[in-house]
């Protein structure tokens, strides 16, 4: 790819393993229901019933209120529709605090071995811009003060809010491994890079986030022009066998439309120790095309224990075993502190978010599809196809060199 000045224009503006699981659906109340429609026209949903709550842009996908126990899929023109649900944040221990006291950046072997603090002599992701879709970021942390809390949204119950911060500490740890500046402990791949922080978990209650909210922050990095857009959301058990064929057709729309409008997405892999193409497992947000599913890695560069894998559902593999990262220091778990380790196929897809931005930095006008390509062709393994890590482990330095 060649060297492009004239970015696109911008709309104004552990060792545990982390991961997420479905476990049910969301109900707007006792009489309406919450469904995710594909096709058809708001015209001709509101004839049979359904209120038209919100359009994904370019996807012909709705978010729409109807009668409890009614297909949608049943009125004129519509492919397909499923009950909205929610999944929660699974982790069955806490994170692991660091000792502040050294000097953090040896701590980070996976930065290391990726290439990453050599890469950053050609490229930081200076004048990129990455979108975290998670339990939302601390903009307060030493290390992440290029979170943008004006562009930073909050989408729950379908709707759009204000940045408001973490409300656990995974986003915030995600953020970090992608772009923390570096400027007191820990350096992300892309340092330079602004975060935008798109949360979809509520504040109180249970910490359940639904589709419906995660399609409205995949809608909104695209339409704000973000380069890139991690969801280290996990790989559940496939949603309820009369949902399934709804929420693959929807899914693949919108990410086809997020990454026609510009915007890469890079998703976790899962933590169940998995076959992707066996037993009835699917990928929550991987799985599709567009969309860069990544496994999880260890320091001796073998598959991590408790990552997913399969052939031609792995697109690399990246680091995510015990990373150091920052951290939330008003999250319960570790009270006070600022920087922890953890792991998890979330750790290791920011790993390749930040790497796409940057590749956007050296090439601002290269597409989604060139910007997989430049990745996995920068990997170090025997090329496509692996089960465990698709092209290989990335290497950062390698694919700056080739962008």
């Amino acid at each position: 790819m060649s060297h492009n000045p004239n970015r696109r224009t911008v709309v104004a503006g552990i060792p545990t393993a982390i991961g997420l699981t479905a476990i049910g659906t969301a109900s707007a109340d006792e009489e309406r229901a919450r469904y995710v429609v594909s096709g058809g026209n708001p015209n001709q949903l509101e004839r049979a019933g359904f209120t038209v709550v919100h359009e994904i842009t370019g996807a012909n996908v709705y978010l729409v209120l109807g009668p409890q126990n009614e297909d949608p899929s049943n009125a004129n023109g519509v492919d397909a529709a499923f009950e909205d649900f929610a999944y929660g944040l699974d982790v069955p221990e806490g994170p692991t605090a660091t000792d502040t006291e050294g000097e953090l950046e040896d701590e980070q072997w996976d930065k290391r071995l990726i290439n990453a603090f050599d890469a950053h002599e050609h490229a930081t992701g200076s004048g990129t811009r990455i979108g975290i879709i998670d339990t939302g970021v601390y903009d307060g942390h030493p290390d992440l003060g290029n979170v943008d809390t004006d562009a930073s949204r909050t989408f729950v119950d379908w709707e759009e809010s204000d940045h408001t911060g973490d409300v656990q500490y995974h986003g915030t740890h995600v953020a970090g491994i992608a772009a923390a500046t570096g400027a007191s402990g820990v350096t992300g791949v892309a340092p330079d890079a602004e975060i935008v922080s798109l949360r979809v978990f509520p504040a109180e209650g249970d910490l359940l986030a639904t589709v419906g909210d995660s399609l409205l922050a995949l809608d909104y990095a695209a339409e704000r022009g973000l380069d890139v857009v991690n969801m280290s959301i996990g790989s559940p058990p496939q949603p309820p066998r009369d949902n399934q064929e709804g929420y693959r057709i929807a899914r693949q729309r919108v990410v086809r439309s997020v990454a026609q409008r510009g915007t890469s997405v890079v998703v976790s892999a899962g933590n169940d120790s998995q076959n992707l193409q066996q037993g009835g497992w699917v990928s929550l947000w991987g799985s599709i095309p567009r969309a860069s599913s990544i496994s999880a890695t260890t320091e001796d560069d073998e598959l991590a224990e408790f990552s997913n894998y399969g052939a031609n559902e792995i697109s690399v593999g990246a680091p995510g075993a015990g990373i150091l990262s920052t951290f939330d220091p008003d999250n319960e778990a570790l009270p006070g502190a600022e920087y922890a380790s953890a792991s998890g196929t979330s750790m290791s897809a920011p790993q390749v978010t930040g790497l796409a931005a940057l590749v956007r930095e050296l090439d601002p006008s290269a597409t989604v599809n060139q910007v997989e390509n430049v990745i996995e062709r920068g990997a170090e393994g025997s090329g496509r196809g692996d089960p465990e890590t698709g092209a290989g482990r990335i290497d950062a330095l390698e694919t700056v060199s080739l962008t």
